[in-house]
């Protein structure tokens, strides 16, 4: 498939959602898919079939995570994503809301090695990428209340993910969790100081929706940075 038949059906798949995308970022958004469509023949990327450029893949991959990007404030510069696997919804988030920082974290030196070539290949001079499960990233100081929007997608989100992931988010940010249509809300079992903020419908043919968290302020603490 061409550039021209590709940014076609993107176009026409964000039309769909409600998107109008920017030029520049329609043809990122393609540089990424089609690097990911190249490495999923030999490495185990993505379970849907990319070269043919389905409708569903194009939802999953690409469309979701932008139309998640309207939900991102303005001030959050700083993101971590959690299992980041082929990289979405990191990198088309990451792109769609101008983070200025991006930190994935994977576990398969594979993926990771993959992931490396997206950040070569787009030119994401601020993104970074760890070959290492987020448990292990505690160990981390650097990164403890670094971040102002975590996201996570392929984890089992249960009481003890939550109170890890929160490890890394500062006070006032915000925890984004991807959920698809077959995966429930753990809204019983958020543990302080995370707190529910919102759910929002993302891409209606897949019926898959965001899960917005917000971690308060504990009192009395004082923010990193501010001494």
């Amino acid at each position: 498939m061409n550039s021209r038949e590709f940014q076609r059906r993107l176009a026409g798949r964000a039309r769909r959602a409600g998107l109008t995308l920017p030029i520049d970022l329609a043809a990122q958004l393609e540089a990424y898919y089609r690097l990911l469509a190249i490495w999923n023949e030999k490495v185990n990327l993505s379970g849907l079939k990319l070269s043919e450029v389905s409708p569903d893949a194009i939802d999953r991959l690409l469309i979701e995570p932008v139309v998640a990007a309207r939900y991102v404030p303005a001030k959050a510069v700083r993101m971590l994503d959690v299992g980041t696997g082929g990289g979405s919804p990191a990198i088309p988030l990451a792109l769609a809301a101008h983070c200025r920082s991006l930190l994935m974290a994977e576990s398969k030196t594979r993926k990771s090695v993959f992931l490396r070539e997206v950040v070569r290949t787009i030119g994401l001079k601020s993104a970074e990428v760890v070959t290492a499960r987020f448990e292990e990233m505690l160990a981390w100081p650097n990164l403890h209340e670094a971040h102002d929007l975590v996201t996570v997608r392929a984890v089992r989100i249960e009481s003890r993910i939550l109170l890890t992931l929160q490890a890394f988010a500062k006070p006032g940010g915000l925890v984004f969790l991807f959920r698809g249509s077959g995966t429930s809300d753990p809204l019983e079992n958020v543990p302080p100081p995370l707190a529910w903020k919102a759910t929002y419908p993302l891409v209606e043919p897949l019926r898959s929706r965001l899960v917005v968290l917000a971690k308060r302020a504990v009192a009395g603490s004082v923010p990193r940075g501010t001494i």
